[in-house]
């Protein structure tokens, strides 16, 4: 006789009540799915998982006290095995790369849950990857890019804020000679020709975050 396996287990993790409460209405309408616990946070996040080792984890990356990436490699640490897949607003290369780096094996975006996420838990939970061809197109639009250092970061997230380059000299504790360096640097890398439009591709490549300024 055929052994009956049970129901793929699932944590959810997003700090949104109210798309917990979509993806629970999703996982209960399948017989062999079942959401064994939530959490809002990447702390809690990991004490969920440390708890109920779930076959599968949907993670947002936007959540306060530790971030969905840091979350996941954290996770991904103590247990090399889990499966986890990004939940995320953000379709930018450099946010789904960290997540993949960190070891997501999936990344959905939000808006296309309701039609896409059930399918990527079985996929992702038999071993398969699932990243949307569009996503993909992006990460391989920019694979061959040289990445912004971390001090390259530290000097655009300024910008972003509105500092001027003496500014952001006396911030970081550089010489406002260095900080042009750094900029022409970034500017290089991203393929821009001035501050304004570096911000603006960094916010759309996930470089950048809203909520970091």
């Amino acid at each position: 006789m055929g052994s009956n396996p049970g129901p793929i287990r699932i944590l959810a993790v997003d700090d949104h009540p109210l798309l917990l409460e979509g993806i629970t209405a999703l996982i209960e309408g399948q017989p062999n799915m079942e959401l064994v616990a939530e959490a809002s946070d990447g702390e809690e996040a990991i004490e969920q998982f440390r708890r109920h080792r779930p076959d599968v984890t949907l993670m947002d990356l936007q959540m306060p006290n530790l971030n969905g990436t840091e979350a996941i490699s954290r996770i991904r640490n103590e247990f090399p095995n889990a499966k986890i897949i990004v939940l995320s607003t953000y379709s930018g290369d450099v946010q789904v790369l960290r997540a993949i780096k960190a070891g997501a094996r999936g990344y959905i975006m939000k808006g296309h849950a309701h039609r896409e996420l059930l399918d990527a838990i079985r996929l992702v939970h038999n071993g398969h990857k699932r990243i949307p061809p569009e996503v993909a197109a992006k990460l391989a639009q920019h694979a061959a890019d040289d990445e912004l250092s971390s001090r390259e970061m530290d000097v655009v997230r300024l910008i972003a804020s509105g500092n001027a380059n003496k500014e952001i000299a006396d911030k970081l504790a550089i010489a406002e000679t260095t900080v042009k360096s750094h900029i022409r640097s970034i500017l290089s890398k991203l393929g821009v020709s001035d501050r304004t439009h570096a911000v603006t591709v960094g916010l759309r490549r996930g470089i950048l975050e809203l909520a970091s300024f």
